[in-house]
């Protein structure tokens, strides 16, 4: 029997417990290609943003997941409609996630667009409180069936020297849906957002930048960072 995601409203535990599973898939992909991650880092001479996107894409595919024949929308890297499993349910799930590559000293924070999230962004900026929707359904609909929006952010965080890159190792955080708004973002005093970089001056569209340090403080399982070298991964709780 398949859940219906329209129920987890009702069961905001159950929700966070999917979105911890789908974060352990997509981190076990990741951990998986790690390696090859570094050197593909390391030789690519294309963007950042755009070999973080590929690493991203390959590595997941390397892994696969249980697929469903539906076409996915938005502005993200990775998109997939797919199947979740647990002892006492299934459901089906709008998979998405993004990438980003940064230089190391910006580790703490990831730059998210609204298209990219279904939360409600609470915050104060320039002396303003803000509410800026997010543009992401939290449950998206697609020839009368649910799909429940799930958001994976990666961040390939890089050092530079003497025009080389070197990838340092990975974050992969998984992006609350919106229907835990009042666990992560009850108000604009109690938030996990920074100002973004965009300049409404200059018309430029609104992002906001999650802060990893806050959300650990309310999840630290959301947050987990992969090495690629020395240090074993241990699964952060």
């Amino acid at each position: 029997m398949l859940l219906d995601p329209h129920q987890l409203h009702q069961n905001l535990d159950r929700l966070e417990d999917i979105e911890r599973a789908s974060l352990r898939l997509v981190v076990q992909a990741l951990y998986d290609y790690r390696q090859l991650a570094q050197e593909v880092f390391h030789t690519e001479s294309d963007l950042v943003a755009d070999v973080g996107e590929d690493i991203t894409r390959e590595a997941l595919d390397r892994l696969g997941m249980p697929r469903i024949d539906q076409r996915l929308f938005g502005k993200i890297d990775y998109k997939q409609a797919c199947y979740l499993f647990h002892p006492d349910y299934a459901l089906k799930q709008a998979l998405f996630v993004d990438s980003k590559a940064e230089k190391v000293e910006g580790r703490n924070t990831a730059t998210l667009q609204t298209s990219q999230l279904s939360m409600v962004v609470r915050q104060v900026r320039a002396g303003r409180l803000l509410e800026v929707p997010g543009k992401l359904p939290q449950i998206i609909e697609l020839k009368g069936i649910a799909y429940l929006s799930t958001t994976i952010f990666v961040k390939y965080n890089y050092a530079e020297s003497g025009g080389n890159r070197e990838l340092v190792d990975l974050t992969v955080i998984a992006v609350p849906n919106g229907m835990l708004q009042e666990r992560y973002n009850a108000s604009p005093l109690d938030t996990i957002w920074l100002a973004g970089r965009n300049a409404p001056t200059l018309g430029e569209e609104f992002r906001v930048r999650l802060d990893l340090r806050r959300l650990k403080t309310k999840a630290r399982w959301r947050v987990q960072q992969i090495p690629l070298t020395g240090a074993a991964f241990y699964w952060d709780e």
